[in-house]
């Protein structure tokens, strides 16, 4: 058999990174993890070949080269996935497709040849069983959940890592909250399960031998779901191989707010080589987050969490909602207070939508407010319920929001607060820095420091960090850059 995996374009969105992406010279901020898992699970002696449409267009000749053509996407993907379902249709080549958007709405892509849905380790041998027999179905679907342990090394041979401004990894899948607006226990349960150390050492092995020596994001939805696993057994065996290897790699992910609560986990981070962390803050607003049934941020000061995570060596990156039923006219104002205060830089403010799986998904539809399926991108100013605020003040106060904090002056004034209260404590190789590093450190002194407007915060910010904390004037215009790109983003707003 010859496969074509193809992953849809990614579109210019806040998490695209696309302006930030170009002062470095990468295409995409990460690979296609789930396709190189599932390549790795498709025999050995199959053809297989990889296209990331945000990394190479995809060619007519190489969808007639294949015999079947493989297409995984998230919910934002979905405009450039019909695309591609089409052109393939066209050409007379069967569509095989899996990932979040097709588990979640594969109802309404006709032109379909197979749906391998839920976790591949399940459904997929399923279809290649019947597929040797020449009976293959459309539909494979199981509420079963995958042992990961047994869950095969992605086939990174298929990728070009100069491409990607990171690797991934996935150490666990599943969380043990239930937020009413999240889809991720619907996909993956509230169990926790996790690889085992040997696995993750073995990934870590696999990406060291491509010879990268850069970031890497664990993609977790909750990477400390499994504390007491993390602290006995994962984070001593990383910390172990990233101090024989001479600390190759920088690590980010994901995690809840109760990090804040446990210094023993939060120092093994920063040994093991872990710098930022991406929280759900959602809203300071006790009841939104009563709401949205997020009791592990109730009840607790979440900005006094923050800074102590930023104390002791990790950034915070958050996401933050306002369109919830309880949000009064003063959120906006509470929120960019909030988001100023925090010194959180990367501050993902969107409004709220429901996608399919999830309870308030459900509950909107008891209550008659659901209008339509979401788009996948909080930001682009689309609700796909009615909210109990009038609509047009909510898209105002938002937009107010947008604009304020990602405005110049509030910008740069917020990393100068992260700078002051965030102590870096992990090792870094010479080997991480690139000539790549010092051609975007170039191109920033020339587009944010002399052409564009808000130049002044940007020698401000520069001067402040070089003679303040100068070890951290890299990320200063690192963070200077991402601003770059979160302007673009909402320029029109």
């Amino acid at each position: 058999m010859k496969i074509l995996l193809v992953y849809p374009e990614y579109p210019d969105t806040f998490w695209s990174f696309k302006h930030a992406l170009k002062f470095i010279s990468r295409k995409a901020s990460f690979p296609p993890l789930g396709l190189l898992t599932v390549a790795s699970l498709l025999p050995k002696d199959w053809e297989k070949k990889l296209v990331d449409m945000s990394t190479k267009k995809l060619s007519d000749k190489d969808i007639a080269w294949a015999d079947y053509v493989f297409i995984s996407a998230m919910t934002i993907q979905r405009q450039s996935a019909e695309q591609v379902i089409e052109r393939c249709y066209k050409l007379g080549v069967k569509v095989v497709a899996g990932g979040p958007l097709f588990t979640t709405d594969y109802e309404k892509f006709n032109l379909v040849d197979h749906f391998i849905l839920n976790e591949a380790e399940i459904t997929l041998p399923l279809f290649l069983k019947d597929l040797e027999k020449n009976q293959a179905k459309r539909l494979y679907t199981s509420t079963q959940l995958a042992d990961i342990t047994k869950t095969p090394i992605p086939q990174w041979s298929l990728i070009r890592p100069n491409k990607y401004a990171s690797m991934s990894i996935q150490y666990s899948r599943g969380c043990p909250y239930n937020c009413e607006f999240c889809n991720v226990t619907s996909l993956f349960g509230r169990s926790i399960r996790t690889k085992t150390k040997e696995q993750v050492l073995t990934e870590l092995e696999e990406i060291y031998k491509l010879g990268w020596r850069a970031n890497v994001f664990m993609v977790d939805d909750n990477f400390i779901g499994n504390k007491l696993a993390l602290k006995k057994e994962i984070l001593p065996a990383m910390i172990d191989w990233m101090g024989k290897k001479k600390y190759p790699f920088s690590f980010n992910t994901q995690a809840s707010i109760n990090l804040a609560d446990d210094e023993e986990l939060m120092r093994l981070l920063i040994e093991a080589g872990f710098d930022s962390v991406f929280i759900g803050v959602e809203t300071p607003d006790e009841n939104s987050l009563a709401e949205c049934n997020k009791l592990q941020n109730k009840n607790r000061d979440l900005i006094a969490c923050i800074k102590k995570i930023q104390n002791f060596g990790l950034q915070v990156q958050a996401g933050f909602i306002v369109g919830f039923d309880s949000d009064q006219a003063s959120i906006f104002e509470r929120m960019i207070c909030f988001i100023q205060t925090s010194g959180i830089v990367t501050a993902m403010v969107g409004l709220l939508n429901a996608p399919r799986g999830t309870r308030l998904y459900q509950r909107l539809i008891n209550e008659h407010r659901l209008l339509k399926d979401m788009t996948g991108n909080n930001t682009d100013l689309s609700l796909n319920f009615i909210p109990k605020m009038d609509r047009e003040s909510l898209l105002a106060g938002y937009k107010k929001i947008l604009k304020t904090i990602y405005s110049p002056k509030e910008y740069y004034n917020r990393i100068i607060q992260l700078l002051k209260n965030y102590k870096a404590r992990t090792k870094k190789n010479i080997s991480q820095f690139h000539f790549y590093h010092l051609r975007a450190f170039i191109k920033s002194i020339f587009l944010l420091g002399i052409i564009h407007k808000g130049r002044s915060y940007y020698w401000k910010l520069f001067f402040w960090s070089l003679f303040r904390r100068p070890k951290l004037l890299p990320l200063a215009v690192t963070l200077a850059i991402y601003g770059f790109h979160f302007r673009k983003i909402f320029a029109d707003y």
